[in-house]
């Protein structure tokens, strides 16, 4: 896969990139496991809006994938590569020898042809094999990862993320998440080897204000720009500061360096090490 940077035959155009699918299969999505995705708008289940600049965007089918593969000791064969409008990753589809066509994520370095297996015991460190962290030596990169045994995938989901096995102690696996934090994980949880794949979706501009609305992104207005009555950075006259020690969002709430997490989470034991705190340039 590679970034392709567009000519700028019109000021949108102008460092607007896209990453190459190259490596997506020439197929149609499996239709039986995609279904219809109704829009939310940022809206919950009282009609209320949760997620502000929401709406719009392009129609779009959900894949049904499986973060949990059950099928233990059934290997499957990659038929295709495909691309998901719902996340960053690509994802796989693969049959096992038993007949069942299913979604996984895909690993970097995964191709059609490709054999993977999902076992309870140890299997070869290969890429898209997932099995129980305790057979997974130290050093080894992994996603896709469970926060409890059986519960299915909930960690390093997203395009180029992986997590690195620092080492296996007893019943838990210490591992350092892209974000810094380290934590403590069952060795009994169920892990997949290698990275997710299309690492190079970070390096994408998005380049115009169209593009971001096909996302189902509505333009975001700046407090400052806004009157007092509506925002607390509002007012004032010209171009002016905020006029505040610190950032604040809509409602008078702290808005940026803030710790959101609960002391008192019962996971809060097997954070190690919290992430670093990402200077401000």
């Amino acid at each position: 896969m590679a970034i392709r940077v567009y000519k700028p035959t019109t000021p949108a155009r102008r460092k607007t990139s896209i990453v190459l699918g190259s490596d997506i299969s020439n197929k149609k999505p499996e239709k039986r496991l995609i279904k219809s995705k109704k829009r939310a708008s940022g809206r919950n289940n009282q009609g209320r809006v949760t997620v502000r600049h929401r709406g719009g965007g392009a129609k779009k089918k959900i894949r049904l994938v499986d973060f949990k593969r059950f099928n233990f000791d059934d290997k499957a064969k990659v038929i295709a590569i495909e691309y998901d409008p719902n996340r960053s990753a690509r994802i796989a589809l693969v049959e096992y020898d038993s007949g069942i066509k299913s979604y996984i994520l895909a690993p970097e370095g995964l191709k059609v042809g490709s054999v993977v297996v999902s076992s309870q015991s140890k299997q070869p460190i290969k890429a898209g094999n997932r099995m129980p962290i305790k057979f997974i030596p130290a050093g080894s990169m992994v996603y896709n990862i469970e926060l409890e045994p059986g519960r299915g995938g909930v960690l390093a989901r997203s395009a180029g993320a992986s997590v690195y096995l620092q080492s296996v102690e007893g019943k838990y696996a210490q591992l350092k998440m892209p974000s810094t934090e380290i934590r403590l994980v069952k060795s009994e949880s169920m892990a997949t080897v290698g990275r997710v794949s299309n690492p190079d979706h970070m390096l994408v501009r998005v380049g115009k204000a169209g593009r971001k609305r096909h996302m189902g992104i509505r333009p975001t207005v700046r407090g400052k720009a806004m009157n007092p009555v509506d925002h607390p950075h509002g007012g004032g006259e010209g171009r002016h500061p905020i006029g505040m020690k610190y950032p604040k969002t809509k409602w008078g709430r702290h808005a940026l360096g803030v710790k959101t997490r609960k002391n008192k989470k019962a996971s809060q034991k097997m954070i190690i090490k919290r992430r670093k705190k990402r200077k401000r340039s």
